[in-house]
């Protein structure tokens, strides 16, 4: 497998066909022309392929946002379309793409401001996008073992107005899209089994309504300090990627 990361202006015709076919394999109710409109608002594209065919196996996008909340200026990555073919599910190659360009870019706002604080602000339809928060990251929020702190919740919700106006719920803590394009059946089922796993049960409860397409909104601090083991070498290893 290969990655790289580049602008949305960079992505040809044809690579946009690839992705939104690959999109459209694992998510029912897609468009054509949001899957652009997406696109289009998004900073920079991180690309995963097939080396010897050199076809798009997976992708994600990625943008950034501000927010000033309680006197405090906030950059927030939010990450957009994110998909991995199903035979790739295993490789790590477009985590660690992720990690490398997020990384980067916080590492150059705190360059410029130390007292800056930055985020990634995502959201799940799915389980298996919720479960790398756990995994990755030490403190994230929601988190089945800590209630989200007031000033971190005012901050989630300020992110989820400002991207997604009405269709945020802040009570219930997720984005419920008007035209919704859930996974489809056989993707990403939480199934009697799946639900021993807590944190399985845990996203199942805080977005009950994932079958139909609702995405849970989520947030964690993009700080070395709050990797876990399994974060530090994603993000030692993801400069190796490109």
């Amino acid at each position: 497998m290969t990655g790289s990361v580049i602008a949305p202006g960079r992505v040809s015709p044809s690579e946009r066909d690839e992705m939104y076919r690959l999109l459209d394999t694992y998510f029912s109710g897609t468009s054509r022309t949001q899957f652009e409109a997406d696109l289009a608002e998004k900073e920079c594209v991180m690309l995963m392929r097939n080396a010897e065919s050199g076809q798009i196996q997976g992708f994600s996008t990625s943008m950034r946002l501000t927010a000033q909340v309680d006197g405090e200026e906030v950059v927030a990555f939010f990450s957009g379309d994110t998909i991995v073919a199903r035979e790739y599910w295993g490789d790590t190659l477009l985590s660690r793409l992720w990690a490398h360009t997020i990384f980067s870019s916080a590492d150059l706002i705190l360059a410029a401001n130390a007292a800056a604080r930055v985020y990634w602000f995502l959201i799940c339809s799915g389980y298996r996008t919720w479960r790398f928060l756990p995994v990755f990251f030490r403190e994230f929020y929601p988190n089945p073992e800590a209630a989200t702190p007031p000033q971190l919740q005012r901050l989630m919700d300020t992110l989820g107005r400002q991207k997604f106006g009405d269709q945020y719920l802040p009570g219930a803590g997720v984005v419920r899209f008007r035209s919704a394009a859930p996974l489809r059946p056989g993707i990403s089922d939480v199934t009697e089994e799946r639900m021993h796993d807590p944190y399985v049960a845990f996203f199942a409860r805080m977005n009950p309504g994932h079958v139909g397409g609702d995405e849970l909104a989520c947030l964690t601090e993009v700080s070395r300090a709050n990797l876990t083991r399994a974060g530090v070498r994603m993000v030692a290893t993801g400069a190796k990627t490109v």
